[in-house]
């Protein structure tokens, strides 16, 4: 799957970064690496549309910053869901199960 890379509808981003953040706190690095191996190769997130999310998501107070020490010893801004994150993840995940199921059903051919 890995050479087919997938465009994400609009909104889908900040949807699976919530998500990736509910395991536990990671930065962005971390954050894209773990979309692109959860997807086998699929999502390939590029920085000029992680960062921009992050901040928005940040503004919004969706998630929260934290300096810490990354594993190669740098300091990298981690971020972690607050509470209205963790909301906003159960409602758009809610959304995402029910559009998916009705596009699954719409795209299934009907048996006569």
């Amino acid at each position: 799957m890995a050479s087919e890379r997938l465009e994400l509808p609009q909104g889908t981003l900040e949807l699976l970064i919530l998500q990736t953040l509910e395991l536990e706190p990671q930065h962005g690095w971390g954050i894209s690496e773990r979309l692109n191996q959860r997807s086998h190769g699929a999502l390939q997130v590029q920085q000029g549309s992680l960062y921009p999310a992050l901040h928005r998501m940040e503004r919004r107070g969706l998630i929260s910053p934290d300096w810490r020490v990354s594993e190669n010893g740098r300091k990298a801004k981690y971020y972690k869901l607050t509470a209205r994150g963790r909301k906003e993840l159960r409602q758009q995940s809610d959304a995402w199960q029910k559009l998916t199921q009705a596009v699954t059903l719409l795209l299934t051919p009907e048996v006569r």
